[in-house]
């Protein structure tokens, strides 16, 4: 796995409407980008919704919240319609970029699915956190704490 002080892989993906997006469209700018096993499950789901509903404190952080899965953009677009979501949601089918962080997978009911894992960014694009394992329930709230003492 990518570790604390590395820089962020490069990439180009397309998001959830099917804008492209690399390294670049985030520099200057904190990025929590968690990767999630798939779209419209409980535990993704759950994050999703956290992460929406405190996009504005990480807004006020000077952070945006990406998601990041090996499904494709209609399974994005889909889940984000279903949910309201306000994040950004991108798209690795091909795992370049989440075989590039090394976040790993597991057996899910049978399949292989990506381990849930944050990382925390700074402006410059070095990894100042990584969260591995993440339990979706509040972990939005450890991220934003974890934000301001970086940030200090």
């Amino acid at each position: 796995m990518i570790d604390v002080g590395q820089k962020l892989p490069e990439f180009t993906l397309e998001n959830q409407d099917g804008q492209s997006r690399t390294n670049a469209a985030y520099a200057g700018k904190w990025l929590v980008l968690y990767v999630y096993p798939k779209d419209d499950t409980p535990g993704c789901t759950i994050q999703g919704k956290a992460f929406t509903a405190t996009k504005a404190d990480f807004d006020g952080a000077g952070a945006v919240v990406v998601g990041l899965s090996a499904d494709d953009t209609k399974s994005h677009k889909d889940f984000c319609t279903k949910f309201s979501f306000e994040i950004e949601l991108l798209a690795d089918p091909e795992a370049k970029l989440l075989t590039a962080l090394g976040a790993g997978y597991s057996d899910y009911k049978g399949s292989k699915s990506w381990n849930r894992t944050t990382f925390l960014v700074d402006p410059a694009g070095v990894v100042r956190k990584v969260y591995a394992k993440v339990v979706p329930t509040g972990h939005e709230r450890a991220v934003l704490e974890d934000l301001a003492a970086l940030k200090a």
